[in-house]
């Protein structure tokens, strides 16, 4: 929908008057605060009797344990990394606690991750309370102390929602996830323990489930305990499992927001994927194989003829992403629905007689597109090939059709690794989909005895990292797609193999829920993506915040050249996307408020603003304070749906902008960059 100014809007946008006031630019350096890191480091790394987790063996305290057992120590540098490695073992039971940690050089950020090993010749006493992080963080400002944090996903317009929670003295937090997925409903793994003028982003790195506790025990101290949900088990000889992983990024600054955005550029230069970081860019894929009438259902009814033809016809009306997308359906089911062929990971050739290798070649004849194809390898449904041909590698529950997939089973894992590496390769997937649609905690709580408790998480979870790790070695250039049920599946270990880019399951296209969900999650991760089905100005924008997967049918009634101007369009702003983000509203779910999102540039002294007045908003108009502007300086903007351009001080920007949007809903494009 597009907005034509009037003479008087124009007037109004070119003389806003704005009181003088002080502003700052952004300087990333500026927020390493080295000396809480290095003061970390020294009371957690540096010395060998207190490593920063916690356990009872035995009974005992592992902090007593520790000075007493010998401890051997590593330490190497791998560019900007200083990597320690310890290893602490129990001269009566052999049980040998490994704990690697890394500093980095350019960041003031330390992470840590921690291995479990029965080197001796009899089951080792009971290992309970595991908490991957036992750290106090004291000598913190004395201020107020609140703890930013989002909600995980559940398909919900409040997916990644932020949650603040303010931190007395003596109060304290718990969250966490539900189900044994990482960042499903209840809590996103990333949080900002922020203080006046000062703060630790903190990360878990556990695709299971986990429980985090941050108290604030006194007016400067913190303490946070972050572990998997439930341990308590014993090893058996020669056995071995590791720990979440954990990271704590420290920052200064006035503004808490800077401490999210050193984090974000913490992600991007040590954990994204390769192959995202070879472009700094995730796709922008179409579906070629959705839709159809009643009983299709997802991409069943997806075939070569209509796939081959679905990209004939993007290409003949100039639609042109950069990856073709075959989602659920493909593969060899004995039913109309998609679910009941997980398991069977097999083409279809009653619909693809001749593989998906037609089609993957058109998308690649194409300019090179890239190829999205689906999978759910940790789900079996009863009589697929996997449950009839593998019994003995998969957990039942009793009348569930669905099977979990024993990714802690070696013979299965490396069945696995190669049975979809071969299919991938095979069938020419750039693109590897997986998702992840069940809870699976109640299949490892069948799995584990009263004294094993948590150890059959353990192993599925470093399976599947094992299995991302194999599928990467084993197709140069591998891009991984990290889907469970949407988002429920984001956290440090997983963001390091994946990126997800179809973040939410909410009601596919809804722009206003879209928004939310940018808003939530981008003040943590710089990469997600999420579907358009809908290219006007409003829906489209509401899509942005790194990859897209545009639903598109291409009939009569759809409009190519706004399509194309989408497409466009998102290609230019794409660059700006991992840019440091600032919410410039209040977080509002409602349809009757604004939503406005700046992505700065301070390397580049430039930036965008996105705005949305949503259906019912009642204000035609809002003030927003841009972030990242030099008082000293001026700024030339762009009001890129008004065709006008003006020039303001960074002094003004720093007090207001006032941005208008006449009509409802409709949004607002405002690119600006430094002049003098």
């Amino acid at each position: 929908m597009k907005c034509i100014p009037s003479p008087v809007l124009i007037s109004f946008l070119l003389a806003v008057a704005i009181p003088p006031a002080a502003g700052a630019a952004f300087d990333p350096a500026a927020t390493h605060d080295r000396a809480a890191r290095d003061k970390f480091v020294a009371a957690h790394v540096d010395l060998t009797t207190a490593p920063p987790i916690s356990f009872l063996y035995g009974g005992k305290p592992s902090a007593g344990l520790f000075k007493s057992w010998p401890a051997k120590t590593d330490v190497r540098t791998a560019g900007a990394k200083t990597i320690r490695t310890t290893v602490y073992t129990d001269p009566a039971t052999k049980l040998q606690v490994t704990v690697v940690t890394t500093s980095y050089a350019d960041y003031p950020a330390v992470e840590w991750v921690a291995r479990f090993k029965n080197a001796g010749s009899a089951d080792t006493p009971i290992i309970e309370g595991l908490q991957a992080c036992d750290a106090v963080l004291d000598g913190r400002p004395a201020g107020e102390t609140v703890l930013h944090r989002a909600l995980g996903s559940s398909a919900a317009r409040s997916d990644f929602g932020p949650v603040k929670d303010v931190l007395a003295v003596g109060a304290e937090t718990a969250f966490g996830p539900s189900g044994g997925r990482s960042s499903d409903t209840g809590a996103l793994p990333f949080f900002n323990i922020a203080s006046d003028g000062a703060g630790i982003m903190a990360a878990i790195g556990w695709s299971g489930g986990w429980k985090a506790v941050v108290k604030r025990i006194g007016p400067q101290a913190i303490t946070l305990r972050a572990g998997q949900s439930a341990t308590r088990f014993r090893l058996h000889p020669g056995e071995d499992v590791r720990t979440p992983s954990i990271a704590l990024v420290f920052w200064k600054a006035p503004d808490r927001l800077a401490g999210h955005n050193l984090f974000r550029r913490f992600l991007l230069a040590h954990h994204a994927p390769a192959a995202a970081k070879k472009t700094d860019i995730l796709p922008l894929a179409a579906g070629i194989g959705f839709g159809g009438p009643v009983p299709c259902n997802e991409y069943m009814c997806a075939t070569e003829s209509y796939s081959l033809a679905f990209i004939d016809r993007l290409r003949q009306f100039g639609i042109e992403p950069e990856a073709c997308w075959i989602d659920a359906g493909w593969y060899e089911n004995a039913t109309k629905y998609w679910w009941s062929g997980v398991g069977s990971w097999r083409v279809n050739k009653v619909n693809f007689p001749r593989g998906l290798k037609p089609v993957t070649d058109a998308a690649k004849a194409w300019g090179g597109k890239k190829f999205v194809l689906w999978f759910e390898p940790e789900r079996v449904y009863e009589g697929t090939l996997i449950d009839r041909e593998h019994p003995e590698w998969i957990t039942k529950l009793p009348n569930n059709p669905n099977r979990l997939f024993n990714l802690g089973d070696p013979a299965a894992l490396r069945w696995l690794i190669e049975d979809i590496s071969g299919t991938l390769k095979s069938e020419g997937v750039t693109i590897y989909r997986q998702d992840f649609n069940f809870d699976p905690a109640p299949y490892w709580k069948a799995l584990d005895a009263p004294d094993r408790i948590g150890i059959a998480e353990m192993k599925h979870i470093e399976g599947l990292y094992a299995f991302w790790d194999g599928l990467l070695a084993a197709v140069p250039g591998l891009l991984i797609d990290n889907c469970a049920s949407g988002g429920r599946r984001i956290d440090l270990e997983t963001c390091s193999r994946s990126v997800p880019l179809w973040r939410t399951d909410y009601n596919y296209w809804e722009p206003n829920g879209y928004q939310c969900h940018t808003y939530g999650l981008q003040l943590y991760l710089p990469w997600s993506g999420t579907g358009n089905g809908d290219p006007r100005k409003y829906a489209w924008r509401s899509s942005m915040g790194g990859a897209i997967v545009v639903g598109w049918e291409m009939n009569a009634a759809f409009p190519v050249a706004l399509g194309q101007q989408a497409m466009a369009e998102y290609r230019a702003l794409r660059p700006y996307l991992l840019g440091d983000f600032y919410p410039l509203t209040e977080y509002g779910t409602g349809d009757e408020v604004w939503s406005a999102m700046q992505w700065d540039r301070p390397e580049e002294k430039d930036g965008i603003i996105l705005a949305f007045r949503r259906p019912q908003a009642p204000a035609d108009s809002i003030v927003v304070k841009p972030h990242g502007c030099d008082p000293a300086g001026d700024y030339e903007l762009s009001f890129e749906d008004y065709g006008i351009t003006v020039i303001k001080s960074g002094r003004e920007l720093g007090e207001g902008l006032l941005l208008k949007i006449p009509e409802a809903p409709a949004s607002l494009l405002v690119r600006y960059r430094r002049v003098r």
